[in-house]
């Protein structure tokens, strides 16, 4: 546990705007948790009730929340709104409302954890112990009976809604700032009016991801985000959702690098049209 508790760390330190980071802290949690889940179906059961809650309240929820949170977040970089930052304001602060209603529907157990609170525990984190009387999440009668409680899946819930509230609530602060900058910048941004990208925004994209690999800018130190920034700025385009782009890009059948095959043949017949003139 300790190992991971580590690694997620340094991962949730990265750029979490990167997908093949969100990947990697994503199969680093479901594979954590599926060793759990294999030590579990050998032993069988814990020493003491203590430490069985202690699993199901703590340990599995922490590794779990950080499973739907990097699920969450990596499918919030694919479907945000390709569109102003206006847009995306309310787009982001949509997704802080659905957190908060989620949150009023559990209240009485978001506040029980919170609370650090250890009444309800043998209940609630217990194996076998369904009590009709008390609030059930539902989702705990599809999964595996040996490795679930009724409120272990709401505890990692509890755990999620931390981490994505203050994932969102950063994006919030970010596009409002990027806001007011734009707006700001507003007159110096005329001059680029003129300058337009007339190919595709898959070439664009196709374009900036092989500049980043190869370090051409700034020696490969700058995140791809900031470079689609400046491609935003500079030629007048949209590329907030270049991330699930590139993802099309990836599983082209044929063709992968086809933009830059197409410039390499561009430029070739141009050299060779100069040295026949």
């Amino acid at each position: 546990m300790d190992s991971y508790t580590k690694q997620v760390a340094t991962i949730k330190k990265s750029n979490l705007h990167d997908i093949e980071i969100l990947n990697e802290g994503l199969h680093l949690s479901i594979d954590t948790l599926n060793q759990f889940r294999k030590l579990l179906r050998t032993k069988k059961y814990f020493s003491t009730i203590d430490k069985e809650i202690l699993f199901f309240k703590v340990v599995k929820p922490y590794i779990n929340g950080r499973i739907k949170f990097f699920s969450k977040v990596r499918r919030f970089l694919f479907e945000r709104p390709n569109a102003d930052i206006v847009q995306q304001i309310t787009y982001v602060s949509y997704l802080i409302d659905k957190l908060e209603k989620h949150k009023l529907r559990n209240l009485e157990f978001f506040q029980y954890m919170k609370q650090s609170n250890t009444l309800l525990d043998h209940i609630y984190f217990v194996r076998g112990v369904d009590r009709l009387d008390f609030p059930v999440d539902t989702s705990h009668y599809y999964t595996d009976p040996e490795f679930s409680t009724s409120h272990d899946n709401l505890a990692a819930q509890v755990v999620s809604y931390e981490l994505l509230t203050n994932y969102y609530q950063r994006e919030l602060l970010y596009l409002r700032k990027l806001k007011e900058s734009i707006a700001l910048e507003e007159p110096k941004a005329y001059s680029f009016n003129k300058v337009s990208w007339t190919a595709s925004k898959t070439d664009l994209v196709e374009l900036l991801y092989a500049l980043h690999s190869a370090g051409a800018i700034k020696n490969g130190q700058v995140e791809i985000s900031k470079m689609a920034e400046a491609c935003n700025n500079l030629f007048d385009i949209n590329l907030n959702n270049f991330y699930k782009t590139y993802s099309e890009i990836k599983n082209r059948e044929k063709d992968t690098t086809k933009f830059l095959d197409h410039l390499k043949q561009c430029l070739l017949n141009r050299i060779e049209q100069d040295d026949s003139q």
